[in-house]
């Protein structure tokens, strides 16, 4: 048993040595003399052996008397969230230029393979899907707002048109031409539900879920969805064998009348780039709690922006799946809810007793 032990703590040295990042949240090591205890991957000095001692985890160091770094900061369990979310605006901002893993990675002093596993954990997918999708959004601005296509596949930083085309319908679902004239040509199927909530509307392109609406009766969302779609080919799921979308429906209710988890679907978000990004930090709040606009703004670097924070959110067309209802106003009270305050309270009170359950 002590030899096993001793070939653990040499492991753990090791990664302390090479301050590799993988090992981050499967140990931490305090130093004796110092009394302050550190991730693996700090980039303080790594101090001799002897003056070492390891630990499952920030609560068992403080137990023994160690207080956190300063530098790591181990006791922060939104620590590595926070470097990504930089990490992200840095994507952003340079999305059109050849941006490497391993070149991501040391700019964050982490690993590759503990890089790309954290930062899909937090944004659901790779960094490399992640600028894809940065890439596509400036393209899209571009079109709208040009008529020359090539021009504006080649300033958004793809290295040719081919290469574009290759990925625009897996992508956007459509053609570049017929984004810019309003998506035109495209098929979006739809369903409604009656909810312990009333009607809900259910509608999804080829990409995934763009629209999920509450309203009086199906023909009041019928109308808007053809207003927010108004150059698409809108087709009823029964009519025309929309199985997938059916099911996913049949989840969703399941979720809002049942208590089922809220399914993680395939979704279609649209709309501006600070639009998303709101929505996106959106999807990253866990059912019970909420958030204000202000830490909506605060949380993706716009901490001016709370009212074009809580703009975004009223313009969220995705209800539930997209939680805008989780948002309150900074004195704690509901704000405003897209679908009715009454639904928004609904909603969080059957995710409190959940949570408290």
């Amino acid at each position: 048993m002590q030899k096993e032990q001793t070939l653990k703590e040499d492991k753990m040295y090791a990664a302390a040595i090479q301050r590799d990042s993988s090992f981050d949240e499967r140990f931490v090591y305090a130093v004796i003399t110092t009394g302050v205890y550190c991730r693996p991957s700090c980039s303080a000095r790594p101090p001799l052996r002897k003056n070492m001692r390891f630990f499952d985890g920030p609560t068992e160091a403080a137990k023994a008397g160690f207080r956190p770094c300063k530098r790591c900061r181990p006791d922060d369990p939104h620590y590595n969230v926070t470097r990504l979310i930089q990490l992200a605006r840095y994507i952003i901002d340079h999305a059109e230029e050849k941006l490497l893993l391993s070149d991501l990675a040391e700019r964050q002093g982490l690993s590759p393979y503990y890089l790309q596993r954290t930062f899909k954990a937090v944004f659901g997918v790779s960094p490399k899907a992640f600028q894809d999708a940065a890439r596509l959004n400036t393209f899209k601005s571009l079109l709208k707002s040009r008529d020359d296509v090539t021009g504006a596949i080649f300033e958004s930083g793809y290295g040719s048109s081919s290469r574009f085309y290759e990925r625009a319908a897996r992508q956007i679902g459509m053609s570049p031409k017929a984004y810019r004239s309003g998506g035109e040509g495209e098929t979006i199927h739809y369903a409604c539900r009656m909810t312990d909530l009333g009607a809900l509307m259910f509608a999804a392109t080829a990409k995934g879920v763009c629209f999920a609406m509450f309203g009086e009766n199906e023909s009041e969302l019928r109308n808007q969805l053809a207003s927010e779609f108004p150059n698409a080919d809108l087709v009823q799921s029964s009519d025309n064998g929309g199985e997938q979308l059916d099911e996913w429906m049949s989840s969703l209710e399941a979720h809002i009348n049942k208590g089922a988890p809220r399914p993680e679907l395939p979704l279609d978000l649209r709309g501006t780039a600070f639009q998303i990004k709101v929505w996106q930090f959106l999807l990253r709040i866990p059912e019970g709690d909420v958030v204000s606009y202000g830490e909506i703004a605060k949380a993706i670097k716009e901490p001016r922006a709370v009212r074009a924070a809580a703009s975004a959110c009223s313009k969220n067309r995705i209800a539930v799946l997209v939680p805008c209802h989780r948002v309150l106003r900074g004195d704690g009270s509901m704000g405003g809810y897209r679908w009715g305050l009454e639904r928004k309270r609904t909603l969080l009170d059957i995710e409190r007793l959940r949570k408290n359950a």
